[in-house]
């Protein structure tokens, strides 16, 4: 699913079956974006995200380490990094676990 997909879906859930609320489909990308851009800026400062039931948002060190040049062969220097990584949660093992088993 990709970001706009999940807007639509949420306008889709939130206007359509709630009438006379005032949210409109504006809002709701805006809401979207707003947690996407706040997640982001949580990681780059280092902090670690949770979020109960769906899972975590943490960062992973990797060292420094000696690469090599796929076309050409020589050796390339990766200098070291924070990558983001995703933890599921055990609800969100769970739920998913059962769908595929049914």
């Amino acid at each position: 699913m990709t970001k706009s997909e999940l807007m639509a879906r949420l306008a889709e859930l939130f206007i359509e079956n709630n009438e006379g609320t005032e949210l409109q489909a504006k809002d709701i990308e805006y809401g979207v974006k707003v947690l996407v851009d706040t997640m982001t800026r949580s990681l780059a400062k280092g902090q670690r995200i949770e979020i109960r039931g769906f899972g975590s948002f943490d960062l992973n060190y990797r060292p420094p380490r000696v690469g090599r040049n796929p076309k050409t062969g020589e050796r390339v220097e990766v200098p070291a990094k924070r990558v983001p990584h995703f933890k599921p949660g055990k609800e969100l093992r769970e739920r998913v676990d059962q769908a595929f088993a049914a």
